[in-house]
């Protein structure tokens, strides 16, 4: 039996996919270009959840994002209490939607529904987050990888991109295979690689980017402190000079800033990472 490790990768992830990223129709200009870099800044709502649980805070939310000078929102926990607000903030606010994190289990339950709701927003990729627990094993990867080939082919009806955002647990390796490679070895899934859950198990961000030359529209970038917490951009301990290059070769168009937990208010988190990933980028 294989045994199950977590470890750096190497090589490439071309065998037997579409590597490509490509504009679906009525997507063909991005918004937003970073003057300086010609990169798109997302802010990924995930971080500011707590703060859009009421419906009459929306709108003040994403104006915030916009002053801050945020492009666009990658969408993700927009429930139904707040989904009319939610729509009617977003068309005033100036934000575009780039993207939005859907589950597996939603688009198995009723994939229409949740692209018509990724059409209105305007989006050009949906993402899934995650996986549950029954695909964590080599056979797990390997069997979402088919499912994923459904998948993104009924998306593309609605002129929409499947792509997978990794945590630290696709990294563990079965016979010198991880299970993200497993996934992108056997489907046209795209990734969104993360930049914080990558190094946290123990993997070069900048590295794995390299290896997905446009097959990685987006990428979540949060920092990492001495002590393996999350942080703003650039408060921590991560290359960024290496992985912004990185997603230059790679052809990456936006970079998603997101924090799980802030150690204050979540805009001002959002704020920060904002101005540091500004001088970053023109460094």
């Amino acid at each position: 039996m294989a045994t199950a490790t977590r470890g750096p990768e190497g090589g490439g992830l071309h065998r037997g996919v579409r590597a490509r990223v490509h504009a679906p129709p009525g997507h063909d200009i991005e918004p937003g270009l970073h003057p300086a870099a010609g990169l798109n800044i997302a802010a990924q709502l995930y971080t500011v959840r707590e703060l859009l649980r009421d419906p009459g805070g929306v709108g003040d939310v994403l104006d915030r994002l916009h002053e801050i000078g945020y492009a666009a929102v990658e969408v993700a926990g927009v429930e139904p209490s707040i989904a009319a607000a939610f729509d009617e903030a977003l068309a005033r606010s100036g934000l575009v939607a780039c993207a939005a994190h859907v589950s597996l289990q939603a688009l198995q339950r009723d994939l229409a529904a949740e692209a018509g709701r990724c059409v209105r927003w305007g989006c050009r990729y949906v993402v899934i987050p995650s996986l549950p627990a029954e695909y964590h094993s080599a056979a797990g990867f390997e069997r979402f990888g088919r499912e994923a080939v459904g998948i993104a082919s009924a998306l593309e009806q609605f002129s929409l991109e499947l792509v997978y955002h990794n945590h630290d647990f696709e990294l563990t390796r079965w016979g010198g295979r991880s299970g993200l490679e497993r996934i992108l070895e056997s489907s046209p899934v795209m990734a969104e690689l993360d930049t914080y859950w990558l190094r946290f198990a123990g993997a070069d961000p900048a590295e794995w980017i390299r290896r997905l030359p446009g097959r990685m529209p987006l990428v979540h970038l949060k920092d990492m402190t001495r002590d393996r917490a999350q942080t703003e951009v650039g408060a921590g301990e991560l290359d960024w000079a290496g992985i912004l290059e990185a997603c230059r070769e790679a052809g990456t168009r936006w970079l998603v800033v997101e924090q799980d937990e802030c150690a204050g208010d979540p805009l001002d988190s959002l704020d920060l990472s904002y101005r540091n990933l500004s001088r970053l980028l023109v460094t």
